[in-house]
């Protein structure tokens, strides 16, 4: 079997020849480890297309995220400089913004006008504002990773600009049949948060409920429009991106009221719209509690599973009970990988995965969460290595 071919596999709840193999890298990490410049993977589609397929061949992953739009390629029309400094480079736009991408980490943006950056909750009409939510710009830095999204309609994404799609191609042309290709969406409680600041945000859930439930409903459409594209565009399979709908955030009636129904609308458009494209969804943090009211959400799959102390999750009792509904990717701890004095150390936490994951089959072995920045690149590279000797099912 080849990547595409193995986790397509793993999706299907099918055995595969050996248990995958896929980790979401966090962009730092992409800074520190290709020769690429910070902004040419974080701005150009070209770069970051680069970038993917670079380190998924030097860790010989199965699978590859893209989970950054395509750019517009005319972005630098509108840069003043890009300078480097001792924090990273300094990206200085013509309308007076700056961003700034540090050596190590996801890039930072500063509008020159702090009125345009994000609204505030109680001032923010749901039948009236999102005419114009591009106008706040941290909300579509938030969201998209960009402060202008040039060629888009007014309002609400609903038919995302033809450059959305641009490192998808690029990276399919490269790694043709061989490699899954997974995009991302950001859920519409992800959406929510990133519109408003997450304090004002989260305030609000207890405070106006109500209207907060009528801006996730305008919400959802957005997280549909993008995620229905991408899956109608040939990937293999659209991640939801729900990182504070964990109970480090909100309580589990909560994660009923304000994420559930909604991540089912975008589960069940992109099932409706593209028949046979698999959805699973990525929570951060503690997820013991709501693994039941994530299934609910009627998603294919779950990735992280942040294991202790970052999360509460034994990979063996989540597969006993979600594994015959979802498939699982993760659940090797993330910041373990930064911290273990050797190779052989982290092997042994992978080794412990793969006995309690594969059994059964409907499992990838990954990290949680982004693999850091500053991770030794030879603590990934050894893990092939193991799953092509100890991750094999008979069959």
């Amino acid at each position: 079997m080849n990547g595409k071919e193995r986790i397509a596999a793993a999706m299907r709840h099918e055995i595969p020849d050996r248990v995958p193999l896929m980790c979401q890298l966090a962009l730092g990490h992409y800074f520190l480890n290709t020769d690429l410049r910070p902004h040419e993977i974080w701005f150009t589609s070209e770069g970051f297309a680069e970038a993917l397929v670079t380190l998924q061949r030097r860790y010989h992953f199965d699978g590859i995220l893209i989970n950054i739009p395509g750019r517009d390629p005319n972005w630098r029309d509108a840069v003043a400089t890009i300078e480097e400094s001792a924090e990273g480079e300094i990206v200085r736009w013509k309308n007076g913004d700056r961003t700034l991408i540090p050596w190590d980490d996801n890039a930072q943006h500063y509008p020159a006008d702090p009125a345009h950056a994000r609204p505030l909750f109680d001032e923010f009409d749901p039948d009236r504002d999102f005419d114009r939510i591009d106008d706040w710009t941290l909300y579509t830095w938030g969201v998209y990773h960009t402060p202008t999204l040039p060629g888009k309609a007014p309002g609400l994404l609903r038919e995302p600009p033809d450059y959305f799609f641009r490192t998808i191609d690029l990276v399919k042309v490269q790694v043709g049949d061989m490699v899954s290709v997974h995009g991302e969406v950001f859920s519409p409680f992800t959406h929510l948060m990133e519109l408003f600041s997450y304090e004002d945000a989260l305030t609000h859930l207890a405070l106006d409920p109500e209207k907060t439930e009528a801006i996730l409903d305008r919400l959802t459409d957005a997280s549909i429009a993008w995620g229905l594209a991408q899956a109608r565009h040939g990937v293999d399979a659209v991640l939801i991106s729900s990182a504070y709908a964990g109970g480090g955030f909100i309580s589990p009636r909560m994660y009923r009221r304000f994420v559930l129904p909604y991540e089912r609308r975008v589960v069940e458009a992109i099932h409706a719209g593209a028949p046979g494209v698999p959805v699973y969804t990525h929570t951060c943090g503690h997820l013991n509690d709501r693994l039941e009211l994530l299934m609910e959400t009627g998603t294919d799959g779950v990735d992280t599973l942040d294991p202790p102390p970052i999360g509460d999750t034994e990979l063996a009792d989540a597969k006993r009970r979600i594994g015959d509904r979802m498939f699982i990717k993760g659940n090797m701890n993330s910041v373990y990988l930064l911290q273990a004095a050797t190779v052989g150390e982290v092997l042994d936490h992978a080794r412990e995965r793969l006995r309690d994951g594969m059994p059964g089959g409907g499992y990838i072995l990954s990290t949680a969460c982004s693999v850091s920045p500053r991770v030794a690149p030879e603590k990934l590279e050894a893990l092939y290595p193991l799953v092509e000797s100890e991750g094999r099912y008979d069959i």
